[in-house]
């Protein structure tokens, strides 16, 4: 049954070819001629036409003081611009001009977009508004503590020293903690003696 239905399937397809087939088609045949003909031209006109528009040299007027209108230029002159240098650059360099050399040189390497050069006084400003971001948060912090309740009474050194010694009667973490021997650590005291009102 399955040899059956593959046998029809194959006759159908070798009687009417698509024309992705014939373009894949190894055997030589007159439409595969026709096909590749086309494309073998086309392939053949690009390398002279790249050629052509790289042998004379881009004028130095569109080259002088590049430098200095390179970041006014709007972004399609400054790709036409640097798809002509490119072009230019695949002929031998001795033959660009010095203009062409150096303009291709800055365009790659210059100090613009994001190689540009730090604006003066930059450091400066960011110096400043660091130190002043600074001092707003500290004082955030005080007005926050200005108006925060007092501490919890657990905070206070008597509360702590007490839980000590309730630590010691009880004989809590006998292995490393206050209860062991030979313990010279605080325990659980961290704060201050408590203010007297």
């Amino acid at each position: 049954m399955f040899l059956r239905t593959v046998s029809k399937a194959a006759a159908r397809s070798s009687a009417l070819p698509t024309t992705a087939m014939r373009s894949y088609r190894t055997a030589a045949s007159p439409m595969a001629c026709l096909n590749v003909r086309p494309q073998a031209e086309k392939k053949s006109i690009a390398p002279q036409q790249t050629r052509a528009a790289s042998e004379h040299a881009i004028a130095n007027p569109t080259l002088a003081g590049i430098e200095k209108r390179w970041e006014a230029m709007p972004p399609q002159e400054q790709a036409d611009l640097w798809m002509q240098l490119r072009d230019r650059m695949k002929v031998d360099w001795h033959q660009m001009t010095v203009q062409e050399k150096k303009a291709a040189y800055w365009i790659a390497f210059g100090p613009h977009g994001p190689r540009a050069q730090v604006p003066k006084g930059e450091n400066m400003r960011v110096f400043i508004k660091v130190a002043q971001l600074t001092a707003v948060s500290f004082a955030i912090f005080y007005v926050i503590h200005l108006f925060a309740k007092p501490q919890p009474k657990t905070m206070s050194k008597e509360w702590q020293e007490a839980s000590n010694e309730y630590a010691l009667r009880e004989k809590m973490d006998p292995i490393s903690g206050i209860s062991s021997e030979g313990y010279e650590g605080k325990g659980f005291v961290q704060s201050p003696p408590a203010e007297k009102q």
